[in-house]
């Protein structure tokens, strides 16, 4: 979403994600966990679903446009022309736009969303003060970020990360753009010793694929996928000490 981050990513990650990102058991499980929390997001609003007005930055390609749908009128706004193609392939309402400079007025949204945004940004406290500023008071944000530098991966590289975080590192930025966070918890708790021990054979045997999305067991992919969503279940209650990714709901108070 940075000036630098689509125009480097690599083309095909677009095509790739699209195609996959319906079946593909970690946008599968990431989708349910989201959905999890935006149940309790919404219920604090005392309107109607379909008064909510709702913000994907980064869209990408457009599944979240899809999910977020369900819980009031939603739109995404993404700075790739090919991921925004993709979009309105499907009918979505899109516009073109960087995340440090949205092209929303002021309160503009009930809700705003970044999920697996922020680690592209070269300055990411600038992105998350532009999603507090088009938030309407009393707004949420929820924001999905991959953990830990040391999980880096082939994905990070070709997707042109700048971070992975830790809790502690974007529970400080989100707040120093303005919000008060209320849950910030690691997920993909579940996969993360299988995630971990096949991003080390990757570095030790060198093995580089296309896209860490089309690795997968295409049998067992159905079975990963409800064993990922079930984290939504845990993460009701509780919150994981460590995981692949860390999900952060944040208010605008």
């Amino acid at each position: 979403m940075s000036t630098a981050l689509p125009q480097e990513m690599q083309q095909h990650t677009y095509a790739i994600m699209d195609r996959v990102e319906d079946s593909h058991w970690w946008f599968v499980g990431r989708r349910a966990i989201l959905e999890s929390f935006l149940r309790n997001i919404v219920q604090q609003f005392g309107t109607p679903h379909s008064a909510l007005r709702i913000l994907d930055v980064g869209c990408g390609t457009g599944a979240n446009i899809e999910m977020l749908s369900q819980f009031g009128v939603a739109e995404g706004v993404d700075v790739s022309d090919d991921a925004l193609e993709f979009c309105r392939k499907k009918g979505l309402t899109v516009q073109k736009g960087l995340a440090e400079t949205l092209p929303y007025s002021d309160e503009a949204f009930d809700i705003t969303t970044a999920l697996d945004v922020i680690e592209h940004l070269d300055d990411d406290i600038s992105g998350l003060r532009e999603m507090h500023r088009v938030t309407k008071t009393g707004g949420y944000s929820l924001i999905f970020v991959p953990a830990f530098m040391w999980l880096w991966g082939v994905q990070d590289d070709i997707s042109h990360h700048r971070i992975r975080y830790t809790r502690k590192q974007i529970v400080e930025r989100i707040e120093k753009a303005g919000f008060t966070v209320e849950r910030a918890t690691y997920a993909n708790f579940t996969f993360f010793a299988p995630i971990l021990a096949g991003r080390t054979l990757m570095k030790i045997t060198g093995v580089k694929p296309e896209s860490e999305n089309n690795v997968n067991i295409s049998a067992l992919n159905g079975l990963f996928g409800k064993i990922f969503s079930a984290e939504r279940l845990w993460l009701r209650n509780l919150s994981f000490p460590f995981g692949v990714s860390i999900v952060v709901v944040a208010k605008k108070k």
